[in-house]
């Protein structure tokens, strides 16, 4: 094992300990007396050590370990797909790997080396898995670790210590835990250390508390210990819970309905978007865009597997089984029964979506991209990849690279008093519309009238994705060469030698021109993009009824090289695969 970096400041020169010369007397300082010193190695000084420790049980999906953290960034393998992992955030691709596959055996592999830190904050090159398994050995299941996570200090915090005459040797200010810990490790057991009170303190709950003398802060660490779910084990997004918890977790929101599938068959377009209510007492109730209402029952228990919750209903079939709760976090709430049957609901609070003013200004923040356009239930399919920018002065383009639309938009509610988006577009009608809010997130806005088959979903994209590696480097590799369809298949229909001795050429302004023979033959839009989905997708559009429209689609890129790229689109009808070659 390499050796531990040790990264004490060097005489604590950055927490500002100021040292005196030794005094005749006991210099008092403000909240200290002789009773108010603390020995390092006291159980308050414990403690506190415990409560400024640092929590790695947010990255456990990693490293099944809540008393290490991973330093960002670094690789995995999941299931086979090489994730980099820079951010808290990017721990959620890892997880939505594994739900591709809801019950399966996932499998993570760490690319080492990796550096690592421990709960005191000391950091460590792990060089192999048996290094990193050795070290998590001492982090227990099920929060047995030694920090304490359901309270905090406020900092800053003035800290004094004392030689062994109980006189006054320095000061410092404490500004974090990292500091904190670090202070305290840098003592000797028989070291006097004194705090300037008041502090506060805050708890898991958001509440404060403010403590006057070592015994109070003493006790209300002691108190908070097990006042709170740590989630220490080695699940992700906090998945944790008590009946009482999920009971209210359930009650607390509507949930909308994002997905379900019935004996392996996928029935969300029949039951996508409706709202769920599930009230104290066991009586749920199903609402449709139309409002029409249906009543049901539902019920919780426990098992060694987790919550299960049990839903019936005279008319939703689909929805009447015993339902495994396999995940909760995020707002969101999976349920799995064995033989293919799946259902994933969203919850919908009241501030889930924003007020008027809110939402102009993530419309103006930036670009936006069309993913679907659907008008009376055809899709408009020559639109994807469209960009939408939406200006100041209720002025809007559209644009695929080289021609642009303008026209005017503006936000209020409709007659039902939904949040909605008005698009005047004159040049562009499929787009005019009064589009109601349905759903929003960091990358992406759904709007929808169910009733009439009308939708709108963009895709959030700002700078162009200029600072997305993977974006620009796709990018720049389509645009440099000739391109042919190496392979087109839908289903098993393979459909390559409709697309036998045509060039594609990817521009500049997201224009593909298509040739046959060196004679231009059709012009279309393209677009790589990072998804809402954290996927990187490849839009392709063009506005001909035949063989192009076959292709004109938003696109998974499954694999690309220098000279090679792999598209892949799926849907509840068809899978179809497209494959293009650099000459």
């Amino acid at each position: 094992m390499k050796k531990l970096i040790n990264l004490m400041y060097a005489g604590f020169v950055l927490m500002a300990l100021t040292f005196t010369s030794c005094q005749d007397e006991f210099e008092e300082v403000t909240g200290g007396t002789e009773n108010e010193t603390i020995q390092a190695d006291s159980s308050t000084a414990l403690l506190i050590e415990k409560t400024s420790s640092n929590d790695g049980s947010f990255d456990n999906i990693v490293d099944g370990a809540s008393c290490i953290a991973l330093n960002f960034p670094y690789t995995v393998e999941v299931n086979g797909i090489e994730v980099t992992i820079d951010s808290r955030e990017d721990l959620h691709t890892i997880e939505d790997i594994f739900d591709e596959v809801d019950i399966d055996d996932d499998i993570l592999e760490i690319i080492f080396p990796i550096t690592i830190t421990l709960a005191d904050f000391t950091e460590v090159v792990i060089e192999n898995i048996e290094q990193l398994r050795e070290l998590a050995a001492d982090c227990k299941e099920g929060g047995d670790d030694d920090d304490i996570e359901c309270i905090d200090f406020v900092y800053p915090i003035t800290l004094y210590t004392f030689d062994i005459n109980e006189q006054q040797t320095g000061e410092v200010m404490v500004e974090s835990d990292e500091q904190l810990r670090r202070f305290f490790k840098g003592l000797e057991d028989d070291d006097l250390v004194s705090i300037q009170f008041p502090i506060t303190l805050k708890k898991y709950d958001g509440t404060e508390i403010v403590v006057d003398s070592n015994a109070e802060l003493a006790r209300a660490l002691e108190l908070a210990k097990d006042e709170c779910d740590e989630d220490d084990d080695n699940d992700y997004n906090d998945d944790d819970f008590d009946e009482e918890r999920f009971d209210f977790c359930l009650t607390q929101c509507p949930w909308k309905v994002m997905e379900v599938v019935r004996d392996e068959v996928n029935q969300t377009d029949q039951y996508y978007a409706r709202i769920i209510k599930f009230f104290e007492g066991g009586g749920v109730t199903v609402t449709d865009g139309s409002g029409n209402v249906v009543e049901g029952t539902w019920s919780s228990s426990f098992t060694d597997r987790g919550p299960l919750l049990t839903l019936e209903f005279e008319t939703l079939v689909d929805f009447n089984l015993e339902w495994l709760v396999y995940e909760i976090g995020d707002h969101t709430i999976k349920l799995y029964n064995e033989n293919g049957n799946k259902i994933i609901l969203k919850q919908l609070c009241e501030d889930d979506l924003p007020g008027p003013d809110t939402l102009r200004e993530i419309l103006k923040e930036c670009e936006w991209i069309i993913k679907k356009v659907k008008n009376q239930g055809e899709e408009i399919d020559r639109l994807l990849g469209w960009e939408f920018k939406f200006l100041p002065e209720g002025v809007v383009t559209l644009s695929n690279g080289e021609s642009t639309s303008e026209g005017t938009w503006e936000i209020g509610e409709n007659n039902e008093g939904v949040l909605s988006l008005l698009i005047t577009m004159g040049d562009e009608p499929g787009v005019s519309f009064e589009w109601p809010l349905r759903d929003l997130d960091d990358h992406r806005l759904k709007f929808e009238v169910e009733e009439v088959d009308y939708e709108l979903t963009l895709l959030r994209v700002c700078d162009d994705n200029a600072n997305d590696g993977d974006v620009t480097e796709i990018r720049s590799a389509m645009k440099d060469g000739t391109w042919v369809v190496a392979l087109y298949e839908e289903d098993d229909m393979n459909k390559t030698e409709d697309f036998a001795g045509l060039d594609f050429y990817f521009n500049e302004m997201h224009q593909v021109n298509v040739d046959e023979n060196d004679n231009p033959i059709i012009q279309g839009v393209w677009r790589v993009l990072r998804g809402d989905d954290n996927y990187l997708k490849f839009f392709l559009s063009f506005d001909h009824d035949g063989k192009f429209n076959d292709i004109t689609d938003d696109w998974y890129i499954e694999s690309v090289t220098a000279n090679r790229i792999e598209l892949v689109h799926e849907d509840e009808n068809s899978t179809e695969t497209l494959v293009f070659e650099k000459l």
